[in-house]
């Protein structure tokens, strides 16, 4: 009997039949199966394994999930982790996956679906505490035919993964290792993943409200309300056309990477502010966010749009009720290059979205208290 997670994952490589129908009088499928249930796997706290080969035909891409009781034990929508093979079977990739199978009866199962999937999965990358996601950036590769449509939505779903090449398996203690921090990341995405699916706002603007020291939580982001950042339609003279909400994307995927950063972040009765940060060191001292879009032309109107939006928010919501001020930050979708040392000269630090993932600033961003924000 395999009594090692390294051992049985060589072993599915080695004998699983990935054609016909998927039967448990095959091997492979027998062995699958098996999983489920076992207490001799190096599994985390409060995990439990299954594997799948597939439901009527075998599957081209053999798994065995790993599914956290706390947040969620199906793989069909929500989180969970999974080892999957490649359709050669030379590679397995410890995943942390999305459940596709509801979201393609919205989707269905072409691109729309993988454009959802990835969307969700950079939201979700950046809630992760930043230190770990760096050690779990690898692709996953399938090398799946077209007409297989789960293994190239599985690639879109993927959130964090680490790839090994069964030739080369780790050590069943480095296994092991890699498997508990990747259930450290799921925890992580599991508390952002909540917000991903929300209602639109009501058209009922609230009233500014000042956040009072009393909204702390042991959830970072329990004052946080994510917007729709869905498509939405606009008519205009020759047809119909698309567009994405890219502000609240933008809003949302910071939101998730300042609490994966140490920061408590507000957003419900703020309006018209984007967001308010305290990091848990320094509660007495807050963030002001305004996030704008830099469309195509420039920076300079998205640059003057937030100038006037924070001052205006820091008179009205702070210094007219006697509050202190808060420290300025404008978000942006890009780098805004030279207007950057302008904003410092406000007092206005400036982060913008890198186009490979991550966060960077403005020249004294960290000397004026946004270290902790870059990444």
């Amino acid at each position: 009997m395999i009594v090692s997670l390294h051992d049985l994952l060589i072993r599915v490589a080695e004998i699983y039949e990935p054609y016909g129908k998927a039967s448990k009088d095959r091997p492979g499928q027998a062995l699958l199966l098996e999983v489920k249930g076992r207490d001799d796997l190096p599994l985390p706290p409060r995990c439990h394994a299954e594997g799948y080969g597939g439901q009527g035909f075998a599957s081209t891409t053999p798994w065995i999930g790993v599914f956290d009781r706390s947040i969620n034990e199906e793989s069909q929508d929500g989180l969970y982790l999974a080892y999957i093979f490649d359709t050669a079977r030379t590679s397995v990739t410890l995943t942390l996956q999305q459940g596709v199978t509801k979201l393609q009866d919205t989707y269905g199962r072409g691109d729309a679906l993988r454009r959802v999937l990835a969307a969700q999965a950079k939201t979700l990358r950046a809630a992760l505490r930043p230190a770990l996601a760096r050690q779990w950036g690898d692709a996953l590769r399938l090398d799946a035919a077209r007409r297989h449509w789960r293994p190239y939505a599985y690639e879109s779903a993927n959130v964090a993964a680490r790839r090994y090449e069964v030739a080369h398996l780790p050590s069943e203690s480095m296994l092991a290792a890699d498997l508990r921090d990747a259930a450290q990341l799921l925890q992580d995405a599991a508390a952002a993943h909540r917000f991903l699916r929300v209602e639109p706002p009501s058209a009922k603007e609230p009233v500014i409200e000042y956040p009072s020291a009393n909204h702390a939580s042991d959830d970072p982001l329990a004052g946080f309300k994510a917007k729709s950042s869905d498509g939405y339609v606009v008519e205009v003279q020759g047809g119909t056309y698309a567009r994405e909400q890219r502000h609240e994307a933008l809003i949302r995927s910071f939101a998730h990477h300042a609490a994966a950063r140490g920061f408590d972040v507000y957003s419900e009765n703020m309006h018209p502010r984007d967001l308010v940060l305290r990091h848990r060191g320094e509660p007495a001292k807050e963030w002001l966010v305004e996030g704008k879009v830099v469309k195509k032309g420039g920076a300079r109107l998205a640059v003057r749009e937030a100038v006037a939006q924070l001052h205006e928010y820091r008179h009205f919501a702070y210094r007219r009720h006697g509050y202190p001020d808060p420290r300025m930050l404008a978000l942006f979708t890009q780098d805004i290059q030279h207007y950057a040392p302008y904003l410092e000269t406000l007092g206005i630090v400036s982060i913008w979205e890198r186009p490979e993932g991550g966060w960077s600033g403005s020249p004294r961003a960290e000397e004026m208290g946004a270290g902790r924000l870059l990444s």
